[in-house]
């Protein structure tokens, strides 16, 4: 949840604040004379990069989908039949 908030009750309700953001996930702009100056929210965790070479191995050990997603499956084969080639160490996430 965005919540905005003075710079004099950022100083005054720090540790709550911190609190917020670790445990509720709140996100906080920072005002100064009324106007945004900074923001403070929770630190995402970096995802480890993976190359396009590795995505095909990642895909081939997710759980098979059920019988009522089979034309799901059958749709997302068909979208990566026609998917241009692209070099195996680009990153992708």
């Amino acid at each position: 949840m965005e919540k905005i908030v003075s710079a004099t009750e950022i100083v005054r309700r720090f540790s709550e604040i911190l609190n917020s953001i670790k445990y509720r996930g709140d996100s906080y702009t920072i005002v100064r004379g009324g106007k945004p100056v900074a923001s403070i929210c929770p630190v995402q965790t970096p995802l480890k990069e993976r190359t396009l070479g590795e995505l095909k191995a990642l895909l081939k050990h997710i759980p098979r989908l059920g019988a009522e997603a089979v034309h799901f499956e059958h749709d997302l084969k068909k979208i990566m039949a026609h998917q241009p080639s692209m070099p195996k160490d680009d990153r992708w996430a």
